[in-house]
């Protein structure tokens, strides 16, 4: 008879005790025991979140060798694959082995899935590393992994590659959150839109604002700026460092002709880029944080601090259909699926 588990996961909680899954230090990454109401889940890819994967690749000074021990530590330590300097993990692909008997819910033995909840919180172990992938933050492995009878899940679709489909889905917060948030006739600016999230947030922001609206892109390298301008989803493209606040500011004031934004989302993958997304904003305006990069106390003191009125939300990667949402853009739009494919899949 299989042991009851609670529905959020705390039954694999080792230390400290009362916490759930995700803060947890360490959990029970034991696959030999199923709990009731979990799923056992046969890992083929990891998609390591942006933020995570920039962090270990440059602790590992680009080594792939080096990549594979820094994941199979915090795996051993923790078991499960949270990055203990940037707090964020990612999610997996795999197919379902085994369900518990008292799980409610549409999977059946075989289904193939993505996992939408974080890594941070899903017992995981690694038998091997198969692959390191870091042009695509993917990681092939040989392993198993346990989701809650609380976690998200989507079936993979059977019209685009599983890599494909894992790249869209690891960002599909993003595009959702953007529909949710931008209505017709927004200026919008979007941080880091030559990116993977970056450019379905455009695709949606350009669906939303519509031709009375106004949707701005902001690229870092010359390579993401030339994408950006190429699929012609903006109105503007500039590039522009995004830590550089002051900066920003200017040139979004120049290009919006000193109106500001009514929706600035922000997809980059570093640190200090809160307040270049703050002061690019109008007051009663919306800034989304996408990144798992940013830091709410550096985004609350310094709007304070520069008196801006701004709702802000940080790191919602989740919000009902995102999946079907960032799916059905590369449905909907040859252009983003054939750049998607050639960088992603």
């Amino acid at each position: 008879m299989q042991k009851k588990g609670c529905p959020f996961g705390t039954h694999r909680v080792i230390e400290p005790k009362g916490v759930l899954p995700q803060p947890a230090l360490k959990i029970d990454n034991n696959m030999d025991e199923l709990y009731d109401n979990e799923v056992l889940i046969d890992v083929q890819t990891l998609n390591i979140d942006s933020a995570s994967f920039t962090q270990i690749e440059e602790q590992a000074k680009g080594d792939v060798e080096e990549i594979k021990k820094i994941m199979l530590h915090n795996v051993e330590m923790q078991g499960k694959h949270k990055n203990p300097v940037t707090g964020s993990g990612g999610m997996l692909i795999g197919t379902v082995e085994k369900i518990g008997d008292h799980y409610v819910g549409d999977l059946k033995v075989g289904d193939k899935i993505a996992t939408m909840v974080s890594l941070s919180l899903t017992p995981l172990v690694i038998d091997e590393i198969l692959a390191v992938r870091p042009d695509i933050d993917q990681v092939d492995i040989k392993g198993h992994a346990i989701l809650f009878q609380s976690g998200i899940y989507a079936v993979l679709p059977d019209d685009m590659p599983q890599t494909l489909a894992l790249s869209v889905l690891d960002v599909a917060g993003a595009p959702a959150q953007t529909q949710k948030l931008v209505k017709e006739g927004d200026t919008v600016l979007v941080i880091g839109g030559g990116g993977k999230s970056g450019m379905l947030c455009l695709y949606e922001a350009k669906k939303k604002a519509g031709p009375k609206g106004k949707v701005i892109c902001v690229a870092h390298s010359e390579r993401s700026t030339k994408r950006a301008m190429d699929l012609g989803l903006a109105d503007e493209v500039f590039s522009c460092d995004s830590t550089d606040a002051v900066a920003m500011y200017n040139k979004v004031m120049e290009v919006t002709d000193g109106k500001l934004c009514d929706v600035v989302i922000n997809c980059v993958n570093i640190e200090n880029t809160e307040m270049a997304s703050i002061l690019s904003c109008k007051d009663d305006g919306t800034v989304y944080f996408f990144s798992m990069a940013t830091s709410f106390t550096k985004a609350a003191l310094g709007a304070e601090g520069v008196g801006k009125d701004v709702q802000m939300i940080v790191g919602n990667g989740y919000t009902k259909n995102h999946d079907k949402i960032a799916l059905q853009i590369m449905r909907d739009s040859e252009d983003l699926r054939k750049v998607f494919t050639e960088l992603y899949a």
